[in-house]
């Protein structure tokens, strides 16, 4: 009867995640016919992206990246570097980024996934440390003046994305999709055996699992779906920057997974548009953001300590 019970759970555990997602695509089609400004809506999309992304790795694989900032910045270089100079159309200069990203990502993650807890943070830090600095230096990167006026150009051939409607619909297709196989990756059975690692590393090689081969898959394809949110980022904010290269920037994906909730579907999504809706809404108050931010992130580590997301879904009894 237990096993029954069981089963049953696992068997429509994801429908609430299914409603949710029906629901959190629905409020998006609609945003920008509502007053809200579609600019800002792409921004948070492509960082909540980013997020998903980096929760992929340390949410379902255990794995705490500090530099993340790696793959997202250099595919917002190459993306852009592609589309402005090479004359690439969107959906290739996206494309190039994607691959950069994944290419970065076998590499930092071949080195990285021979160490673990501390160790793997900091070489990941150095690996994003040192890239930076050559982004610095390199001079197809514009050093501290970056790449400038990308254009957006037509996708396939067919879309003009310099319409804000039209680059909008494609921002929102890109994130679902990459949120959809995110979705997909942690409830197959791949994505089990990256939580079996997670919880007990020893036990899974004691069953034949050879985890190394895991983390360094899940680490090439958290690198590449933030890659495809960096290149994303650049074509729609036509610019890509030292910023998105720089150690801050691993520190903001960071606080949106944690915000949103590390572990949860929804969560980054949620965490993402909290900071980047604080970034644009109080810019304002200018360094007072950053004050701001590390204030909402101790109130989360004392009262949220599953995140804003992981709390609520708690509370209700069900998966987010």
């Amino acid at each position: 009867m237990a096993g029954e019970q069981s089963a049953a759970t696992a068997a429509t555990a994801p429908r609430p995640i299914l409603v949710v997602t029906a629901v959190m695509a629905a409020v998006l089609a609609v945003a920008p016919h509502v007053g809200i400004y579609p600019v800002f809506l792409m921004k948070a999309l492509c960082f909540a992206l980013f997020a998903c992304a980096f929760n992929l790795l340390i949410g379902y694989g255990g794995l705490l990246s500090f530099g993340h900032a790696l793959y997202f910045g250099w595919a917002s270089y190459l993306a852009a570097h592609a589309a402005k100079v090479w004359g690439f159309p969107p959906e290739l200069a996206i494309l190039t980024g994607t691959l950069t990203a994944a290419g970065l990502g076998l590499i930092a993650g071949s080195l990285a996934i021979r160490r673990q807890g501390i160790y793997f943070a900091m070489i990941t830090l150095a690996l994003a440390q040192m890239m930076y600095f050559f982004a610095l230096q390199a001079k197809f990167t514009g050093g501290e003046d970056g790449i400038q006026a990308v254009p957006r150009g037509t996708l396939f051939g067919l879309v003009d994305l310099n319409d804000p409607m039209n680059m909008y619909v494609t921002v929102l297709v890109i994130f679902l999709a990459g949120f959809l196989l995110i979705h997909r990756i942690i409830h197959s059975p791949f994505g089990e055996v990256l939580k079996a690692i997670r919880e007990n590393e020893s036990r899974a090689i004691s069953l034949g699992y050879k985890t190394e081969r895991y983390k360094l898959v899940a680490f090439v394809l958290s690198a590449a779906l933030a890659g495809v949110a960096g290149s994303t980022k650049a074509i729609v904010l036509q610019i890509a920057s030292l910023t998105d290269v720089n150690w801050p920037m691993s520190g903001e994906v960071v606080l949106m997974a944690l915000v949103g909730g590390l572990g949860t579907v929804f969560g980054p999504v949620v965490g993402a548009f909290i900071i980047i809706a604080m970034q644009t809404y109080l810019a304002q108050v200018g360094q007072w953001v950053t004050v701001i931010q590390g204030a909402i992130f101790v109130l989360c580590v004392l009262a949220f300590r599953r995140g804003i997301v992981g709390e609520l879904a708690h509370f209700l009894r069900i998966r987010l």
